[in-house]
């Protein structure tokens, strides 16, 4: 099963992240480093990646069959999103053994959700 882990970062977890000395920061990068190898390792990686400021995020619309853009951010709320994780293994029970390990989960919400195959529905 596919599953798709959102990393979600807020005002209070970027404070936490500016907070931390270069060497901290570097072994939180580590972190990340040996979760993906293990993760590729174990063939539970499919992608992941981490997303650029919201500000330089467009939102589209579409109206009267025209795409229509805005500059973001957006949400109006303080979470924003940081990166992900697609994820291939075999449960949802897996996958939330896995989120400890991202070195944001302690200061950051995590979402895990199944992908739905779309080819099973034709």
């Amino acid at each position: 099963m596919k599953f798709l882990v959102l990393i979600y970062g807020n005002p209070e977890s970027r404070k936490v992240w500016d907070g931390l000395s270069e060497e901290q920061k570097k072994e939180s990068m580590v972190g990340y480093t040996e979760l993906n190898n293990a993760l590729a390792a174990s063939g539970e990686l499919v992608v992941s990646h981490s997303l650029d400021d919201p500000a330089a995020t467009k939102q589209v619309r579409i109206r009267d069959g025209q795409p229509m853009t805005t500059d973001g951010p957006f949400a109006e709320v303080k979470e924003q999103l940081a990166g992900f994780y697609l994820l291939d293994c075999e449960s949802m029970e897996r996958a939330v053994e896995i989120v400890p390990r991202i070195p944001e989960a302690p200061f950051s919400i995590v979402e895990i959700r199944p992908i739905r195959d779309l080819n099973s529905l034709t």
